[in-house]
């Protein structure tokens, strides 16, 4: 597995990482043996940086990733989240980037990982009601303190991330994208790029729809989000699922998965950008581990752009885009 900086001053982490999430929730039914089994492969294939949150299960997700992590330490990057609160059996309380909170999530997320210190911890999202700098200089005081090495922010604007910095390195901006979600390419990623901040492409497969898996929302088992995600939505899908039938057929020409071509290109998009494609199949992660390998010329990265230009997909990232970009 290739190796990529995560900003000018940040750490080196593979180039491709392993999202945690879809094993613990969001995503139907799964297996704890099979998605423990997955993140050890991960390890064994140089996939090391391994994404979670405290929001994942509610807190199921920290412990799956301890629970497989445990004796391998030394060879996972973990990065977990805090910000979006829910209780222990599932109910959204709401975004919380008060001080107090901060200290406190991070103390349970290390608990529930059984890590002494937290390679980089994100604000998941932005809590509009407190001054990001209070919540940054909290977070700077876990840096600080020596539980957490590196800070991040999740799906924030560019006038934020630019404050934020300003209390302390930024090492990483994690926010969705792909050739279905490509609005970040006007002003977030140019800012990172300034910065010097690593950003970190999470659904970077549109959740799932770019694999060319998913050929009908009756493929959705309970539990399973994306039955009502906008971009699943009736109309939206059919004319969505135009769009995946081109990409698919470039990819054939290649002899490489949807999913390889959809990160290919990502990789491409700059040294800067590290996809985390989530599974919880050791299969589909060596599949998706595999397209570091793949050549993309400049032609075939412009001819792919062209065919999932930005308004080509229909439908919103959320429901509710209210905490996003904040």
């Amino acid at each position: 597995m290739n190796q990529r900086r995560l900003g000018k001053h940040g750490p080196s982490v593979s180039a491709i990482g392993l999202g945690c999430m879809g094993m613990s929730e969001f995503y139907g039914t799964s297996s704890e043996q099979e998605s423990i089994a997955t993140i050890h492969r991960a390890l064994e294939l140089g996939c090391t940086f391994l994404d979670t949150a405290d929001m994942y299960g509610p807190f199921k997700n920290e412990r799956l990733v301890g629970k497989a992590i445990a004796g391998r330490r030394d060879r996972a990057f973990v990065a977990t989240k805090f910000g979006n609160e829910r209780t222990e059996s599932g109910e959204w309380i709401r975004i919380n980037g008060t001080p107090e909170y901060v200290r406190q999530a991070c103390d349970a997320s290390l608990e529930r990982l059984g890590i002494d210190r937290i390679d980089l911890y994100y604000q998941h999202r932005v809590d509009k009601t407190v001054p990001i700098e209070e919540t940054v200089g909290a977070m700077a005081e876990l840096v600080k303190a020596g539980k957490v090495r590196y800070l991040g922010l999740s799906e924030a604007a560019p006038p934020t991330i630019r404050r934020a910095h300003a209390v302390h390195p930024i090492t990483a901006l994690q926010t969705e994208y792909s050739l279905f979600s490509r609005d970040v390419e006007v002003e977030i990623l140019p800012t990172v790029r300034e910065l010097g901040i690593g950003f970190v492409a999470y659904s970077p497969l549109g959740r799932g729809l770019l694999t060319g898996a998913i050929k009908s929302t009756g493929d959705f088992t309970d539990g399973d989000f994306r039955a009502r995600h906008p971009r699943f939505l009736d109309e939206n899908f059919e004319r969505n699922m135009k769009v995946v039938a081109l990409l698919e057929s470039m990819a054939a020409a290649r002899s490489i998965t949807p999913a390889q071509l959809a990160l290919a290109w990502l990789l491409k998009r700059g040294d800067h950008v590290v996809p985390i494609p989530g599974t919880k199949h050791r299969a589909l992660l060596e599949q998706n581990c595999a397209a570091v390998d793949v050549e993309l010329t400049a032609d075939d990265v412009a001819r792919i752009a062209a065919v999932a230009k930005p308004g080509t997909f229909a439908g919103a990232r959320y429901a509710d885009m209210s905490s996003v970009n904040a």
